[in-house]
């Protein structure tokens, strides 16, 4: 069994890679697989980074953007892929892998009107973006974009034809099975490795650090040309302590089965990977075997002059924790360029016609593939490197990739067809797919939860699996890909127009409550001038009026910014003002019953923690002016002046990135000591986040339509709209934690892209938003 198939690490590279970085790399301890890309060991020594000024008006990202962006990321620029200019990825070829996460049906709308539900969102993804609202299509034309007859048609007329073009085989003297063994035939010593080779390779040997109590096998006999051959493989489950083994299969020549044990781990079982170890929790319950069980069992069976044979067998006798001389690994044996290797599973169909690790079987069997294993290692000795060479096992590996995916468009080409004759008119969605590009690389791709994008052969017509399941699977399976879509969606029910058009009209209600301030009593003979002066120092005032019901005068002023609102708040409650000690409060409501927690949680949203708000800026000011007086400022890194939507004037409030919390922090405090010298102006930790200014102002200015048109729409009481409301808010809280417990299981390294895709019906059109960032050692996200 093999690595692509299987969560073994770095001890079996990805076989069928077209990529020299996939060479044998030394294992490590670890509780995941260690990079399949990202190159050799120098890779941990340089982390990919994410460089995003994505900030005001530069805040909404097209889809063909978001597209460049993941294809850059998974191919890197050795494979025509660009730079994107919004965001620069610095060290690509050391990330991990790609990992995009979809949540279906959820727009932009949803993760700020439930914003305390997504917890580890807003807190582990330091770059966020606008996205146009969803198409329905955007993924799926993503994922399969690029079909065509012409390409479908060129890919089965041969088996030496893909793409066009004409492969052929290498001369004799170019193959490197020829080039490694020479023509003739040998004998079976003449193949198994070298001491050096099994340093290089990864193999347990006395001595090398982690081998230390390692059982030796003591099978220390001169090995012949007639020494016996024996085919040996086992299967892994995660625990505490790693991948370990839990069960073990031997063959002898003949093919006979001698030893099928299972095995209890001594430590918890974290993940069984039942998909491709067989193992569940059910079969391991009654097991009493242990590893030294099993050590001295194989011991016993072995004669001393034995040789194992077993494909990328290193990661085999380390997961047994046993160390043997003479080994043949099959996976070596049938020999590629650049330190690629060839799949188990395909050579037993190419070399010996054998069906092996069969989809609808529940895992790989042991005992299968160690046959596999001994009977090619019995073909390769029998036939010469000559016989081996005319198989043409790379050409035969580039046809069946090709049959393979024209296979898979020719199932996908009428279902996307559909997709995109729903689409709206002008939506720009990019032609050219780079999925095919890294099944030819020979990196794995995962697309999980649609039935849109299931697997060609799956039952279309089942149910659709549950998110709980999706998440499942994925934390199996993520490891294992080099790029992943991982879909999650909501019920029928919380996508219907009518609680939307709630959901909207609440959120509307809600910022319009938090930009508003009552402030009073004032005298009768207040100066209203002198009052609205005083409030507009912290920012752009939208409306000003006077409350006359009250037994003394007060007034309520809406704000068009939050932070003005509430700055407004901390510096003039209980401040004198037109000859009156006032008091500065918010609207008392339902929906503002939480709004500390809330204003507290936005202060320390990730994307807000680097960003300050500062009103009394002089609208004389050039950019270059701003910059300027602002240059005492430590570590600035980008500065927004907003520009009113209607005359195009700047406002009198800005915002300030900086690299760092503790930059923004100290930043505050000199504002502070400009104030006291004399300066207007004013400062704050900035709430909204910088793709956040035009939806709010959007949302603030928007009138009673959404009720309407839900009133119009569908007749649904509010009865069932709050408790479908409510419904959605724990959905959504769940949805976040799943997300949490995939992202946990992803490798350092790793880019993590969240897209929450928005809609466009005729009902409404919701805006989408992207997260991103890149997990390191700490768990969180590199920017």
């Amino acid at each position: 069994m093999e690595e692509a198939d299987r969560p073994r690490g770095p001890a079996r590279p990805r076989e069928g890679s077209d990529s020299a970085e996939d060479a044998p790399r030394r294992r490590g301890k670890r509780r995941r697989p260690e990079p399949e890309r990202g190159g050799s060991r120098g890779a941990k020594e340089k982390k990919a980074r994410l460089s995003a000024e994505l900030f005001g008006e530069d805040c909404e990202i097209s889809h063909d953007q978001v597209y460049e962006f993941l294809k850059y990321a998974a191919l890197g620029k050795h494979h025509n892929a660009a730079q994107p200019s919004w965001c620069h990825i610095h060290h690509q070829r050391h990330l991990a892998r790609v990992v995009v996460i979809v949540l279906h049906e959820v727009s932009q709308l949803h993760f700020y009107r439930f914003y305390l539900q997504f917890k580890h969102l807003r807190k582990s993804f330091p770059h966020r973006f606008s996205l146009p609202p969803d198409s329905a299509n955007f993924i799926a034309s993503m994922c399969r974009e690029g079909v065509s007859a012409k390409h479908h048609n060129s890919a089965q007329a041969s088996p030496h034809v893909f793409n066009g073009h004409i492969f052929k085989s290498t001369s004799l003297e170019q193959d490197p099975t020829v080039q490694k063994y020479g023509e003739k035939k040998h004998g079976l010593t003449t193949y198994t490795l070298t001491v050096q080779e099994m340093k290089e390779n990864n193999y347990p040997l006395e001595g090398l650090p982690g081998c230390l109590h390692f059982v030796h096998t003591e099978c220390n006999s001169p090995r012949t040309d007639s020494s016996p051959l024996f085919g040996l493989d086992c299967e892994m489950c995660l625990t505490t302590k790693g991948n370990e083994v839990t069960r073990v299969s031997l063959v002898d020549a003949q093919g006979q089965c001698l030893l099928d044990e299972l095995i209890k781990p001594e430590t918890q079982i974290l993940n069984y990977f039942t998909r491709y170890s067989g193992i569940t929790r059910k079969i391991l319950l009654p097991v009493k075997t242990k590893l030294a069980d099993v050590q001295d069992k194989l011991k016993k069976l072995l004669p001393h002059d034995a040789i194992l044979v077993g494909h990328s067998l290193n990661a085999d006798l380390r997961a047994l924790q046993m160390i043997h001389p003479s080994v043949i690994d099959t996976s070596l044996l049938f020999a590629r360029s650049g330190g690629r290797r060839f799949k188990l599973k395909f050579l037993a169909k190419a070399v010996l016609g054998k069906e092996i690790q069969c989809e609808n079987k529940l895992g790989h069997d042991p005992t299968e593939d160690a046959q596999a294993a001994l009977e090619l290692a019995q073909y390769f000795i029998k036939q010469g490197p000559c016989k081996v060479e005319e198989l043409n096992l790379e050409t035969l590996l580039i046809a069946q990739k090709a049959s393979e995916i024209s296979q898979q468009k020719s199932t996908l080409y009428l279902q996307l067809n559909r997709v995109q004759q729903q689409s709206s008119e002008g939506s720009s969605i990019p032609q050219l797919c780079f999925l095919d590009s890294l099944r030819l690389a020979g990196q794995q791709t995962l697309l999980l939860g649609r039935q849109d994008l299931a697997s060609p052969g799956s039952c279309q017509n089942g149910p659709r699996p549950s998110n709980k399941q999706i998440l499942q699977r994925a934390i199996e399976e993520v490891p294992l890909s080099s790029f992943s879509v991982v879909q999650f969606s909501l019920r029928s029910k919380h996508v219907v127009p009518a609680l939307v058009a709630g959901i909207c009209e609440k959120m509307r209600i809600k910022l319009g409550d938090l930009l508003t301030l009552y402030a009073g009593p004032f005298g009768k003979d207040f100066c209203l001038k002198s009052v609205k002066k005083e409030f507009k120092k912290y920012g752009p005032v939208r409306s000003l009026t006077v409350i006359t019901e009250t037994q003394q005068p007060h007034i309520c002023i809406q704000y068009e910014v939050l932070e003005a609102a509430q700055l407004a708040l901390e510096s003039l409650n209980g401040a004198e003002i037109a000859g009156s000690c006032i008091k500065v409060q918010r609207p008392v409501s339902a929906v503002t019953l939480d709004c500390n927690t809330l204003i507290k949680e936005l202060e320390m949203d990730v994307e807000n923690e680097r960003v300050i708000y500062m009103a009394g800026v002089k609208k004389s000011l050039t950019e270059t002016d701003l910059q300027e007086k602002l240059s005492q400022l430590k570590d600035l890194k980008a500065l927004f002046l907003p520009r009113d939507h209607k005359n195009g004037k700047r406002q009198s409030y800005c915002f300030l990135k900086f690299r760092t919390a503790e930059s923004a922090s100290s930043a505050l405090e000199v504002i502070k000591k400009w104030a006291t010298m004399g300066s207007k102006l004013k400062s704050r930790r900035a709430l909204t986040p910088s793709h956040l200014n035009q939806w709010i102002n959007h949302m603030a200015h928007q009138g009673t339509q959404s009720l309407q048109e839900g009133e119009s729409v569908l007749c649904m009481k509010k009865k069932q709209v709050s408790i479908c409301e409510q419904d959605l808010r724990e959905k959504l809280k769940k949805l976040d934690c799943r997300i949490k417990k995939l992202y946990r299981s992803l490798q350092n390294n790793t880019l993590c892209v969240v897209l929450l895709p928005g809609t466009n019906s005729v009902h409404r059109s919701l805006s989408g938003l992207g997260l991103m960032g890149i997990k390191d050692d700490a768990g969180k996200s590199m920017c």
